[in-house]
C-alpha cells in the first residue's frame, strides 16, 4: 500500500499528554519497585528502579519547563 507523502503514516498522531501521563504512571511504578527491591533485598531492583525514578523526574522537569 502506498501513502500519499502529505499525508504521512496513519496512526502517528496522539494526544500531547499521552507520553507525559506514561512516564508519570512509570515514576509511580518505580517507587513501588524501589520498595520493593528494599523490602525483599534485591539489588538490582533498587538500582533499577532508582534508574526509572530519575528518568522519570528528568522527563517530566523537561516536559513541563523546558519544551518549546
Amino acid at each position: 500500500m502506498r501513502y500519499e507523502e502529505s499525508t504521512g503514516l496513519p496512526y502517528t498522531e496522539t494526544y500531547p499528554g499521552l507520553l507525559a501521563y506514561t512516564v508519570a504512571l512509570a515514576l509511580l511504578i518505580g517507587v513501588i519497585l524501589f520498595f520493593v527491591g528494599r523490602l525483599g533485598k534485591q539489588m538490582w531492583l533498587v538500582v533499577w528502579s532508582v534508574g526509572l525514578v530519575l528518568c522519570s523526574i528528568a522527563y517530566l522537569i523537561w516536559h513541563f519547563f523546558f519544551r518549546v
